[in-house]
């Protein structure tokens, strides 16, 4: 069983919130697979449900987000879960708008909902890292975080979380490459035909009329 969490910060002042893109994306996930509604439990809201065979549970902690770790801790020790088992969605300021990653370990990048999450279970977890774009200083991060999607991002920002849902039964299995592809085919599908070229017309000689003169004609004709 996987635990699958998005980061965000509660209450509808944030709901459209850039750091909540994890939030968007669980919301999609349990729309679209047929999840119960969500009930409060482990400091935030959980919602669980099956891909087919692979249980998973879905997790958006109310903690606010740089108290993450709370939650995502005592679900984890709830479900007997180890760090491997547990899949975080989160904002990546680092990471152009739209574009998407897939992580396993290392640092939390001055990202405060990881920061409280390493320190509760270490950083073996995985992460999908949704890219929000930087607003080119490090000063004006928080104010850019805590803005919601502008209009003009809807587009790219639906494809997005339909990719998360699309991939989500990828996820439940903790199989990255697969996630990672499903995305893809809904933020970048391929373009449309077979991609095979028409076939080119075939040459066409003409072939002479026959000659039927005789030899002497031939030659008469040729002095003419």
């Amino acid at each position: 069983m996987k635990l699958i969490v998005g980061l965000g910060n509660p209450g509808a002042k944030y709901a459209r919130n850039r750091h909540n893109i994890g939030f968007m994306a669980l919301d999609e996930i349990a729309a679209d697979h047929g999840f119960p509604a969500w009930k409060s439990k482990h400091q935030g809201v959980v919602s669980e449900g099956r891909f087919g065979s692979d249980r998973a549970v879905l997790l958006k902690p109310e903690t606010f987000m740089n108290k993450s770790g709370d939650s995502v801790g005592a679900a984890m020790r709830f479900y007997k879960l180890e760090p491997e088992d547990v899949i975080v969605l989160h904002d990546e300021i680092d990471l152009a708008p739209g574009k998407v990653r897939w992580k396993v370990g290392g640092g939390h990048a001055g990202h405060n909902g990881l920061r409280s999450i390493h320190a509760h279970i270490g950083a073996d977890y995985a992460r999908v890292r949704l890219g929000v774009g930087h607003p080119g200083h490090k000063d004006a991060v928080p104010g850019y975080v805590l803005r919601d999607f502008p209009k003009v991002d809807a587009g790219w920002l639906d494809d997005v979380l339909r990719g998360c849902a699309d991939g989500a039964p990828h996820l439940a299995r903790g199989d990255g490459p697969k996630f990672m592809n499903a995305v893809a085919l809904r933020v970048a599908p391929p373009r449309s035909g077979t991609g095979d070229k028409a076939p080119k017309p075939a040459k066409v000689t003409a072939t002479p009329p026959a000659d039927d003169r005789s030899a002497m004609q031939k030659l008469m004709d040729k002095f003419k």
